[in-house]
């Protein structure tokens, strides 16, 4: 006991770690949050989407010599945009346009990387994420965007739980649905953005989904889904921090680990699919 306090005391008594845990849970609540809206209306690919488009926004920045979240929110908003427009008229199935964009933004990653000349380590620590790199900076950043994305989501909330389960009749309502569809998919994009740089493209897809797909395992209305997901989100991420401290393996896959973990418990507890089993 008094060994596992004294790993603790240990681990809070570097800067570096505390800045990391906030950033942790932070980042655990606000992906787990935003990612409920994904989930529940089958925007699962395009948080990957969006991941893959804004790291070619970040070579770019690297390449430019500019701060490289600019053009990677850039980027992000131009795949938000084609995506949304394609989905709306109905031209294209969402997983189709996403995956056009996709490939398409990788390839100029690919390209960007190739004008490069000489090596640039720092992107992929985009790529791969780094938590214990979070500067108090940072960590400032994500604690304001993150208190504003949760803000519009708390003003909204009856609008975008409205467009979320019904679309049609939002519309007929005379809600402003493509507004609201947007600024949606706005928010996502700034959702992933700000945790590029501690969790990487390769993670924020697992950080935005898993919690949120946890949660709705476990019930069926939206408000404590959200709860629910923030708190695992929260809880798994803190715990996969403490755990990759105390075994000395990477932080953002073992946080990943852990939030597959709860949500495999989540799935073999879960209501709906003992409902399944008995109806059958």
């Amino acid at each position: 006991m008094n060994n596992g306090f004294s790993i603790i005391s240990d681990l809070f008594a570097f800067a570096f770690m505390q800045r990391a845990f906030a950033a942790s849970v932070l980042l655990g609540i606000l992906c787990s949050v935003i990612g409920v809206f994904v989930v529940v209306k089958g925007f699962s690919f395009i948080g990957a989407g969006i991941a893959h488009a804004s790291f070619a926004g970040v070579v770019l920045g690297f390449l430019l010599g500019i701060n490289p979240m600019i053009p990677a929110f850039a980027f992000s908003l131009l795949m938000v945009f084609f995506v949304g427009a394609a989905t709306r008229r109905g031209e294209l199935k969402p997983d189709i346009s996403i995956g056009i964009f996709f490939a398409f933004t990788m390839a100029l990653a690919v390209f960007f990387i190739g004008l490069m000349k000489q090596y640039q380590p720092g992107i992929y620590g985009y790529l791969f994420g780094n938590i214990l790199s979070v500067t108090p900076s940072d960590l400032w950043l994500t604690a304001g965007i993150s208190v504003f994305i949760l803000a519009v989501i708390s003003l909204l909330y009856k609008e975008l739980q409205f467009i979320t389960f019904d679309q049609e009749m939002a519309e007929a309502s005379g809600l402003p649905v493509a507004f609201l569809h947007y600024l949606l998919l706005a928010l996502i994009s700034l959702t992933v953005v700000v945790s590029l740089k501690a969790v990487g493209v390769i993670l924020v897809f697992a950080l935005i989904v898993t919690p949120a797909a946890s949660a709705y395992q476990l019930v069926h209305r939206l408000t404590p889904m959200i709860f629910i997901s923030a708190a695992i989100g929260a809880a798994g991420s803190t715990a996969g921090l403490l755990l990759s401290y105390v075994w000395d393996v990477p932080s953002g896959a073992t946080i990943v680990s852990v939030l597959t973990l709860i949500f495999l418990l989540c799935l073999w507890l879960s209501p709906k699919r003992r409902h399944c089993k008995c109806g059958v």
